[in-house]
């Protein structure tokens, strides 16, 4: 994750998701500390006999407020003073303890908010300004924590993992499984040039709704003409809007399960095979890669990666194994092929080394 820092008049760090607001957790220590001082001054008032005013002899219930105040600071001026046995026992025994509780909820509440929070800020905005070559996941639902579960299983580190959504609950799942997070709108700009869309590997869009998938992928196609995108869209009327869009890859789970459940009803082994490519935990996997140069001049049966190849994509046609262009890989060829996967005993690394892309 290396790159320039980049920063702007509407620069804005990302944050790790809070399940409780600033102000809502401000409020309920606050109301805490009060109600333990207001209970020390009921003791106080109650056992106002045992107190005694060095300046007029009198304790009323403004003297039990001050004093109250003075004796939880651990101020003591001594002008007023509890001088019986009891008095004296109350302030040992209950006052003393309440007395570290309000200290402890003060000094916890400045670390929180003063200290904790400035430097989950700065931490932050430092991992942002490093970003490069990550994934940007916009929206954490079904699809994309499914998505990112996968990305973490084939070996992503989830520190390179941006996820963004809406919701704090979604968040606090990605957070648990070390992505960075950031609860906002990622239809805006400000958003996601605050993730440093143009310097992103690829970006991952599944909103759960059509128009606000397109939407975004409008938004990320203007900031980014070159970064890759992948997004998931339920109807098949809104695929040619998605690639109008500036979608590279459009993925429509309603046709994937219509895939496997016609491939069910063709032979018992065809959806189960199909369901071992799309995911790590197959024996076998799809993979796409560029040509290796001791690889051109070759047929596409002849692969250096050992692997079975299936297609070559040139100049933007996708020829199949079958046909004649296939039988000469050339320099700039794109090739997909199925090799094992982990659970298969292949040779995992040598595929990364060669480029490949695990599908």
């Amino acid at each position: 994750m290396r790159g320039r820092t980049i920063r702007g008049p509407k620069f804005k760090p990302l944050r790790r998701a809070i399940s409780l607001p600033v102000w809502g957790d401000l409020g309920i220590r606050l109301g805490l500390a009060i109600f333990l001082v207001f209970i020390v001054v009921m003791i106080h008032w109650w056992d106002k006999e045992g107190l005694v005013d060095n300046l007029d002899g009198e304790v009323s219930f403004l003297d039990v407020i001050y004093f109250t105040m003075i004796s939880i600071t651990t101020t003591g001026f001594g002008d007023i003073a509890p001088i019986s046995d009891r008095a004296r026992l109350v302030e040992a025994v209950i006052v003393t303890p309440i007395r570290f509780a309000v200290f402890f909820i003060f000094v916890g509440t400045a670390y929180n908010f003063l200290i904790k929070r400035s430097w989950e800020k700065w931490r932050m905005a430092r991992i942002q300004e490093k970003l490069s070559d990550h994934i940007v996941v916009l929206g954490y639902g079904v699809s994309g924590s499914e998505a990112v579960n996968e990305l973490i299983e084939r070996g992503t580190d989830p520190a390179c993992i941006v996820v963004i959504d809406p919701s704090e609950e979604r968040l606090a799942v990605a957070e648990a499984l070390g992505c960075n997070v950031m609860a906002a709108d990622a239809t805006r700009d400000d958003t996601l040039n605050a993730v440093r869309i143009g310097e992103a590997q690829r970006v991952l869009v599944s909103a759960g709704r059509d128009d606000t998938s397109i939407l975004m992928v409008l938004t990320v196609r203007h900031l980014a003409p070159e970064v890759p995108i992948s997004v998931v869209v339920r109807a098949e009327d809104n695929e040619l809007l998605a690639r109008q869009a500036g979608a590279n890859n459009v993925i429509n789970p309603v046709r994937f399960t219509g895939l496997l459940l016609a491939g069910s009803a063709r032979g018992a082994h065809i959806s189960e095979y199909l369901a071992d490519l799309a995911s790590v935990a197959g024996r076998v996997q799809l993979v796409e890669r560029p040509a290796k140069p001791e690889e051109f001049g070759k047929p596409i049966t002849e692969l250096s990666s050992g692997g079975t190849g299936l297609r070559i994509y040139r100049n933007g046609e996708a020829l199949g194994f079958w046909e004649p262009a296939c039988q000469i890989m050339e320099e700039g060829d794109i090739i997909v092929e199925i090799v094992p996967t982990d659970n298969g005993h292949p040779s995992r690394q040598d595929l990364e080394e060669g480029g490949a892309t695990v599908l």
